[in-house]
């Protein structure tokens, strides 16, 4: 592996650790199977690239892009609540929806920005390597990120979140306005794969109505791989290694589809995806076999 392609690796691990932890967010804090992150990631995308094609600021794009991430969580959640939908099928509507509602936003499959301003150029003459920029700008912000919600998720309204999350009739009993908290946690999960769109199409130099697809696999691969990898206690330790999670997947996806003994090509990603998922997946299951087997008395 090439030291582009692995600082390549780790600036897309960093990004889709937003994805990360928005599906932390929705399906380990509120226990609810959230799929609309497959139309919310291009969505942030979108709105971003096309505000900055538009001569808007990139950091105002990037806003607007957690906006409309939000606003797509908030009807996804409003399915659920308001109009008991259940909340798997109610965020397949609303991915599907959101797949038009995408090419509206760009008049097109695709829009580039590469000839454009964007959050990271002031940054790209510090003497560093462009190739280094992006990753170092995106792990600043995604650490931002952690910080701001492990605070968040450690207030009294994220402990009435979570308690939404672990028990919803105990918490209304509780007094806690369970479909309040699930609006806003399902709106916060998508304005932050809204935000990790538009951090990819201002990295990658375009927004694509296709890039979407899969996401939601990416961000419960890196969620599952970081707690296995990294067993942390607490809420702070869960987030971060859903990020840690993130960039281990994204490495080891670069580092197969880089080994020639192997024999892959780019093509193949999408066998490697589900292989890594896979291999997450079981992991956890072996481990807990192996622990809880009977030892023999030697």
């Amino acid at each position: 592996m090439t030291e582009i392609a692995f600082f390549g690796a780790v600036e897309i691990g960093l990004v889709y650790a937003l994805v990360a932890l928005g599906v932390f967010l929705s399906f380990r804090v509120l226990d609810f199977p959230d799929l609309t992150v497959d139309g919310s990631f291009p969505l942030g995308a979108a709105v971003a690239a096309t505000l900055i094609v538009a001569g808007a600021n990139p950091w105002l794009a990037s806003l607007a892009a957690v906006a409309a991430g939000a606003a797509a969580g908030l009807v996804t959640a409003l399915l659920n609540v308001r109009f008991r939908i259940l909340h798997l099928l109610a965020s397949i509507l609303t991915m599907i929806a959101l797949f038009s509602v995408n090419l509206r936003v760009m008049g097109k499959p695709n829009v580039a920005i590469l000839m454009q301003d964007t959050v990271l150029t002031p940054f790209y003459g510090l003497g560093l390597p462009e190739h280094v920029v992006r990753p170092l700008f995106v792990a600043v912000v995604v650490l931002a990120v952690v910080a701001l919600l492990a605070r968040f998720l450690a207030s009294e309204f994220g402990l009435a979140m979570r308690a939404t999350g672990v028990n919803a009739r105990m918490a209304r009993a509780q007094g806690v306005e369970t479909d309040t908290h699930l609006y806003f946690g399902i709106a916060l999960s998508n304005g932050l794969v809204g935000l990790a769109g538009a951090l990819f199409a201002q990295t990658n130099g375009f927004a694509d109505v296709t890039t979407g697809i899969g996401t939601i696999v990416v961000g419960l691969a890196a969620v599952i791989v970081g707690e296995t990898v990294l067993p942390l206690r607490g809420m702070a330790g869960a987030l971060i290694a859903c990020v840690v999670g993130s960039i281990l997947y994204r490495l080891a996806v670069q580092f197969a589809l880089s080994a020639d003994a192997i024999g892959l090509q780019a093509s193949d990603l999408n066998l490697v995806t589900a292989v890594l998922v896979a291999v997450a997946l079981i992991l956890p299951r072996m481990k807990v076999r192996a622990a809880s087997a009977p030892k023999v008395a030697k």
